[in-house]
């Protein structure tokens, strides 16, 4: 059939499709505080880092967010430490999260590629609303980078790098998840 598609095509649609869907049903486990599930979504050697953002001149973009290793972070976290952050959030005793705060993730303008080790390198936009209390309310815009390990029918979460477009944060605290 003239004009059809190839399988390569029709292989990055499904590809495409299958990641879509997990970072939808991802979002739902964070936004209904499934915190738990969503650990195990997490492979056990994540990376989880987030730079902060820097203000800079006209063309000197080269520092636009803080460097690895070297620099301050929001966050630098593998499994082990967003564990802890959960079961820190499920006592109910925790000050920045009593009362549990509100959230709404969506994830925008997905690309996603095949890299040459097997994972799956995924980027989008994410917007997160968040509210707690009767007055506290903060959005988190950005973008972010994934490593996506294959498993089954779904996928491991490799590595996460989060860069926020805000180079200040108004929110009170960052207990929510990316």
């Amino acid at each position: 059939m003239d004009g059809a598609p190839d399988s390569a095509v029709l292989a990055q649609i499904v590809l495409h499709h299958r990641v879509e869907q997990f970072y939808i049903a991802e979002a739902e486990l964070l936004d209904t505080r499934r915190f738990r599930e969503w650990l195990a979504l997490l492979d056990a050697d994540i990376r989880y880092w987030m730079p902060v953002a820097c203000n800079r001149e006209m063309g000197r973009w080269d520092g636009e967010y803080t460097k690895e290793g070297t620099d301050l972070n929001w966050f630098d976290e593998g499994k082990f430490e967003l564990e802890q952050r959960v079961e820190q959030i499920m006592t109910g005793l925790h000050w920045a999260e009593e009362p549990v705060s509100r959230t709404s993730h969506m994830v925008a303008n997905l690309r996603v590629a095949e890299a040459d080790d097997g994972l799956i390198d995924a980027h989008c936009r994410f917007f997160i609303y968040r509210n707690r209390n009767e007055t506290e309310t903060d959005f988190f815009v950005g973008k972010r980078r994934d490593r996506l390990r294959p498993e089954g029918d779904s996928f491991k979460i490799a590595a996460r790098e989060i860069f926020l477009d805000q180079s200040v944060l108004q929110a009170k605290n960052l207990t929510l998840f990316f």
